[in-house]
């Protein structure tokens, strides 16, 4: 029985959203935007196994901009479109697997204070603190070298959101700890979800003044469940082992999945190495590597950008070379993040679908939940009239 593994690199839009210009960083919208594109214009990409797959046909389809890749020789490629109204995880990650979006995020204000008080009083309540910290739109990395002293001094939580829907909330894992923050997140995430703010995301870290501070890979991410049956639901239900790598058990609130690896991207791209090695017949494998994202594209660093899209198609090339004959394998994104854009959120992108195991084509305008559909007919499961299969 085929299997399918379906890999997301966090944020690798290639431009084009026809929307685009309904989406801002700051005051800026948009339209434009291109993360991959831009990051090859600015220095030469080495992803021969990428490339080989479609990813500059993909570029050139999805927004027009020719960049200095090879032509597709492996496999087939196109650019998907995103219906959902949103350039978020959430949004990607549940549309990619069947489910769009049905509602309006709620976001909140870029005014300090950012949360509404009966917000700021919950967390209080459950850290027992007299405070928070910070209380508005910051970049993860900058508001914990701003704040981390302070935060140890006042034992107050470091709260901070930013254009997408969600409140994040980093603390120090010995000051504050690890579990107490976690258990925070968890229990004031369901007055988020009937909010309709799609994550609360727990970001522990380490550090002291004189060595600086970094965030660990124990983050969690609390986010509202999907609102109809994914592909991962059906395809558990029907008896498929489902294995999730990376946030995707958080994403999808461990719905419809039986195991999750979690860890930085290089754990992560060994979890999945093992499970193209070891994954049983009719298996659904979903990964998702998102350094690029938060590393990255938030940092706008357009070097650290490209060094880690062809550490990943290295990668990605011994993945190819370890998979069966009749295995599917989509390489995607959830979204846009482009380091060379303005602000430090994502921007809304079309993203590529690359595939190794539906020949060697340009598979046409897609949407996200083309990739469902196309994920169910390989497993064998029936159509639910969403998407279409480009198999």
């Amino acid at each position: 029985m085929p299997r399918a593994f379906l890999l997301v690199m966090d944020s690798a839009g290639i431009g084009g959203a026809p929307d685009a210009g309904q989406f801002f960083n700051g005051a800026v919208p948009d339209t434009g935007a291109n993360t991959i594109g831009h990051i090859a214009k600015a220095r030469r990409l080495q992803v021969p196994v990428m490339a080989s797959l479609g990813l500059g046909a993909a570029i050139k389809a999805a927004s027009g901009l020719e960049v200095d890749l090879p032509p597709p020789t492996l496999g087939a490629y196109g650019a998907a479109t995103e219906i959902s109204p949103g350039k978020d995880t959430p949004s990607g990650h549940w549309e990619m697997a069947g489910v769009p979006v049905p509602w309006v995020w709620t976001y909140f204000p870029d005014t300090v204070p950012a949360f509404p008080d009966a917000v700021t009083a919950r967390i209080c309540e459950l850290a027992g603190t007299a405070g928070i910290l910070g209380n508005c739109h910051a970049s993860g990395t900058q508001v914990i070298d701003d704040l981390a002293e302070e935060h140890i001094r006042t034992g107050w939580p470091i709260c901070y959101t930013s254009a997408d829907s969600v409140l994040q909330i980093a603390a120090h894992e010995a000051h504050f700890g690890r579990a107490r923050l976690i258990d925070i997140c968890a229990a004031l995430a369901p007055m988020l979800h009937a909010m309709r703010v799609g994550r609360v995301i727990a970001r522990p870290f380490i550090g002291d003044a004189a060595q600086g501070w970094q965030r660990t890979p124990y983050r969690r991410d609390f986010a509202i469940a999907p609102p109809a049956p994914t592909i991962l639901d059906r395809a558990q239900a029907a008896g498929h082992p489902v294995h999730a790598i990376g946030k995707i058990g958080d994403i999808f609130s461990m719905r419809g999945i039986d195991d999750c690896a979690k860890g930085r991207d290089a754990d992560l791209m060994q979890a999945l190495q093992a499970r193209v090695v070891d994954a049983a017949d009719g298996a659904l494998v979903f990964a998702n590597f998102v350094e690029f994202d938060t590393d990255y594209g938030h940092r706008r660093d357009v070097e650290g950008y490209a060094r880690h899209l062809e550490w990943f198609d290295a990668a990605l090339g011994r993945v190819i070379a370890a998979l069966r004959p009749d295995d599917l394998l989509i390489v995607t994104a959830d979204h846009g993040n482009d380091p060379t854009w303005v602000g430090s959120d994502h921007t809304r992108e079309r993203v590529p679908v690359l595939v190794r195991g539906a020949g060697v084509r340009d598979l046409g305008p897609l949407a996200f939940v083309d990739m469902a559909a196309s994920i169910a007919a390989h497993l064998g499961l029936p159509p639910n009239g969403i998407g279409r299969s480009f198999l």
